[in-house]
C-alpha cells in the first residue's frame, strides 16, 4: 500500500483540528474549557490517537515543524480562519527545553502530545492545557520530548523582546 500523499495528510490534519476548533467558538478560555477538552478530546480518545498519528506523519513528510531555532522545531500550519474557528494553528517539537517567553493577548489552547512517554509541557501531561487572555509563559518541556499544538485566537501572540 502506498504512503498517503502530503496533501492528503495535511487535509486530514486540518480536519482533525477543525473538529475541535469549531466547537470552541464563543467559549471562555479557562479551566472549564480545559476540563471539557480533556473529557471529550483527551489523551484517551480516538481523536487524540489520530492527531498523534497525523503529527508523526506531518513531521516525517516535512510539512510539520519544518523550521528550527535553538533546539526547537516549529511552524505555523494554518493562519487564523473561519474554517478553524478563528484560530491559527502552530506545532512545536521540544525536548527538555524552555522556549521563548511570550504572552497571549486573547489566550492560548495547547494540546500536549508526548513523543517520550511521561514528557510534560508546563507541568501538564498528555492532553489539553488552556491559558486565558493576558497570560504569559516560557513554554517548557521536561522529562523528554513532545509536540505541542497551539491554537491562538485570531493568531495573536506577542514574544517578549530581549533587553539590549
Amino acid at each position: 500500500m502506498a504512503a498517503p500523499s502530503t496533501a492528503h495528510s495535511l487535509e486530514t490534519f486540518q480536519q482533525l483540528v477543525a473538529t475541535v476548533a469549531q466547537r470552541l467558538y464563543g467559549r471562555a478560555l479557562d479551566a472549564d474549557l480545559q476540563k471539557w477538552l480533556n473529557a471529550h478530546y483527551g489523551a484517551d480518545s480516538d481523536w487524540y490517537r489520530q492527531m498523534m498519528e497525523a503529527c508523526a506523519s506531518g513531521v516525517a513528510q516535512g510539512w510539520l515543524c519544518q523550521r528550527e531555532n535553538g533546539g526547537i522545531r516549529w511552524g505555523r500550519v494554518f493562519e487564523a480562519g473561519a474554517e478553524l474557528g478563528g484560530f491559527s494553528v502552530d506545532v512545536v517539537q521540544m525536548k527538555d527545553i524552555a522556549g521563548p517567553h511570550h504572552s497571549h493577548p486573547l489566550g492560548e489552547i495547547d494540546l500536549i502530545l508526548p513523543i517520550t512517554p511521561g514528557a510534560l509541557f508546563d507541568g501538564h501531561a498528555a492532553g489539553w492545557c488552556v491559558y486565558g487572555p493576558g497570560s504569559a509563559h516560557h513554554p517548557t518541556v521536561i522529562q523528554g520530548e513532545a509536540w505541542v499544538l497551539y491554537l491562538l485566537p485570531q493568531g495573536q501572540i506577542q514574544f517578549t523582546r530581549r533587553a539590549a
